[in-house]
């Protein structure tokens, strides 16, 4: 059976050119770059190099800015915790209510410190309001950290204007974004439209390096707290040595999503696709974060009176890869946090299927989940007991289109 792999906001295939950059350092190349004779300096060197090629996709940034990580939990953990520790008098913080767990969790931690932790609100399509924002604003606040995409429903925040609007109502706040899902689908130029932010987090996985490689942007002069102690490595930012090949790939995978950037406009074209004819195809579909900006990639659909754990076992049965939310949460059986932020109402919020897409996705696939997936609901609605199979509509007695 043919896999459709249409999962790739949970993590992406390794591309074949990055594999091949990573081959050298698992093999004869496997130096420390922290020694000193001739053949670790030339390891330092292709960091050297991956460093260079992770700060061209971010705008040519200096890549003495960047600190290479295990991942963007990692990246999240140290940009809250280390800028927290190093700036004691200020006791404010702001996110949303929708951020990924590795940066949700952690804001929740800091409350339990004793810091005050503003959650801020979206509306049903997913979308801040600009004015709860910016009355959220205080002279004590420390930090705005807000994702620039989230990772279940694709939708974008203005984060250029948030971080604008930070700094003119307060130079001393800091401001950092969670940019996993958006590096490599979409330009983030940090010299550019992008350049108040202070601190941004991503991770490899999610375009086409290995997992277990991240990188963390620290502009230079905000003050932070390293979160591992120890050697001098990576400027003496982060203690431990570095996971050479995996870099070497991170750069590789980098340097590819530069070069390969107008991919994503065919990317879009397939997400529109799917969305179009299966929307035109299935009664009470409808999508999450429909009329918000999104990322070219996702599409997030709720599906009303039927589970969506049930959705995802049929399509692993045809060999379709697909998630109802984050990988990091999938084991809960509690509704996304997401969803019940946007107030999906009850009947749709067990029902949602997330499709993510990469430069590896063809219009074949999306013309074989354009067949399957509509068999899939209609199979599901079938034993459903809110779903009149006679009418292709829901009973008289199923529960109305309400908040969760």
């Amino acid at each position: 059976m043919k896999i459709i792999y249409a999962d790739n906001n949970a993590t992406t295939p390794v591309a074949p050119e990055v594999v091949a950059a990573i081959q050298p350092f698992l093999t004869e190349q496997y130096f420390n770059p922290s020694s000193a004779y001739d053949q670790a300096r030339r390891v330092s060197g292709a960091l050297a190099e991956a460093r260079k090629d992770v700060a061209q996709l971010l705008g040519g940034i200096a890549p003495a800015q960047l600190t290479f990580t295990s991942c963007a939990t990692e990246s999240n953990n140290w940009a809250l915790t280390g800028v927290a520790r190093a700036n004691p008098q200020r006791r404010h913080i702001i996110t949303t209510t929708v951020e990924h767990p590795a940066v949700l969790e952690v804001c929740k931690d800091l409350a339990r410190q004793g810091y005050e932790v503003t959650f801020l609100p979206v509306d049903r399509s997913g979308q801040l309001d600009l004015n709860d924002y910016i009355r959220a604003l205080r002279p004590d606040t420390l930090l705005v950290t807000i994702m620039h995409a989230n990772n279940e429903t694709g939708v974008l925040f203005p984060v250029a204007e948030l971080a604008r609007i930070a700094h003119e109502t307060n130079p001393a706040i800091i401001f950092h974004t969670d940019a996993t899902q958006s590096i490599g689908k979409l330009p983030l130029d940090l010299t550019g439209e992008f350049k108040q932010v202070d601190l941004l987090s991503f991770s490899g996985h999610k375009l086409h390096a290995p997992k277990g490689v991240g990188a963390l942007y620290i502009k230079r002069g905000i003050p932070i707290r390293p979160l591992l102690i120890g050697g001098h490595q990576e400027n003496g930012r982060r203690a431990g040595t570095e996971n050479v090949p995996f870099i070497a790939g991170f750069g590789r995978a980098c340097r590819l999503a530069t070069e390969r950037m107008a991919d994503e406009e065919r990317i879009r074209a397939l997400r529109d696709q799917l969305e179009t004819e299966l929307i035109a195809k299935i009664p009470f579909l409808e999508v999450n974060g429909q009329g918000a900006p999104r990322l070219p990639n996702t599409l997030n659909l709720a599906c009303h009176y039927i589970e969506g754990e049930s959705i995802l076992y049929e399509l692993n049965a045809q060999g379709v890869c697909a998630s109802s939310g984050s990988a990091c949460t999938s084991g809960s059986l509690e509704p996304s946090h997401v969803l019940q932020a946007m107030r999906v109402p009850f009947t749709a919020i067990h029902g949602s299927v997330r499709f993510s897409f990469s430069r590896y996705n063809t219009a074949e696939e999306v013309a074989q989940l354009v067949e399957i997936f509509p068999d899939v609901v209609t199979r599901l609605r079938r034993i459903s007991p809110y779903w009149d199979v006679t009418k292709n509509a829901p009973r008289p007695s199923a529960p109305k289109d309400v908040p969760a």
